[in-house]
């Protein structure tokens, strides 16, 4: 029954929110409710533009998954954030990372896991082997997956309908380059499947946090073999990417080290060194926003520094 209680409070909390467009320190908030998809259920988008944002200018884009956890605590079920709209403005006003506006994507709630876990590494698996994880159950009993995984058209849905509406409505720079995908834990992962599916899209990914391993067991899990498998065979070329990936070692986090590290090989393997590519591990960090929060100037200011 508490655990009941608990996952009714979470979902009321994420309606109200919906009502409630975020208060931000810095800059300012345009929401587009219920954006419609041909290939996703309908969500809200959360479009931030900085202080002094001119139509006359042109602007980097940084898109991110779980945008209902960007901006304001009091919007989120556990009252934390990342700081998004601080972090961004403080390193814009002292010139150290290009002009740039967020496109804030809120996740779909139960279909968030389906929608998140990289599509071809997940179809890579025997049949037994995704059984066994559309069965899988997270200690509260909910089964992480609400749908079939779906990944590939959530990002069909960024890449053909969401990314052509912002370059269309916004003063946006709409090249590769000035074109950036992030998130943490399942959104650490759909950055990495982004910028590997849509290497001409995407110039480069922040991960933060990387679910390597898909649920939450460790034990006989196929899941970081398919996806270090899939790395291996999509990489996008080092010469003309940047990606960040990195982890703490206290909670949810502390399962990612030995994965991450498998990882790291991969990149050094095809190319990539400390010009494009930054692995770091934090040691006491949890997998929370506010541990998101501390860190989340390190990748911004990796990828869009000046």
């Amino acid at each position: 029954m508490r655990i009941l209680n608990i996952v009714l409070l979470i979902i009321f909390l994420q309606q109200t929110a919906m009502a409630q467009i975020p208060k931000v320190a810095a800059g300012t908030i345009k929401r587009f409710e219920n954006m419609p998809s041909a290939f996703v259920a309908a969500r809200t988008v959360d479009v931030w533009l900085p202080d002094g944002y001119d139509a006359n200018k042109k602007y980097a884009v940084l898109y991110m998954h779980d945008g209902n956890a960007l901006f304001d605590a009091a919007t989120m079920w556990n009252h934390q954030e990342w700081g998004v709209d601080e972090i961004l403005s403080k390193l814009m006003t002292t010139n150290r990372i290009k002009d740039c506006i967020v496109v804030g994507i809120w996740n779909g709630g139960a279909s968030r896991h389906s929608e998140y876990f990289p599509q071809k590494p997940f179809e890579s698996l025997t049949e037994s082997q995704q059984a066994y994880l559309y069965s899988a159950k997270r200690n509260n009993a909910q089964i992480y997956f609400s749908q079939k995984v779906q990944s590939d058209n959530y990002l069909r849905f960024l890449v053909t309908e969401l990314k052509p509406f912002i370059d269309k409505n916004f003063a946006t720079l709409p090249d590769k380059d000035n074109t950036f995908v992030a998130g943490s834990s399942m959104g650490g992962l759909i950055s990495m499947y982004a910028i590997c599916e849509y290497p001409t899209v995407f110039g480069s990914a922040a991960c933060m946090s990387t679910h390597w391993v898909g649920i939450s067991e460790t034990v006989n899990n196929p899941v970081p073999a398919a996806f270090m498998k899939y790395l291996q065979q999509h990489l996008p070329a080092p010469q003309q990417h940047k990606i960040y990936f990195d982890y703490g070692s206290e909670t949810l986090d502390s399962l990612y080290k030995p994965f991450q590290l498998q990882a790291d090989a991969i990149m050094q393997q095809k190319g990539y060194n400390s010009s494009n590519w930054l692995s770091k591990e934090f040691v006491g960090a949890d997998h929370s926003e506010n541990a998101w929060n501390k860190r989340f100037e390190i990748p911004v200011s990796f990828l869009l520094g000046k």
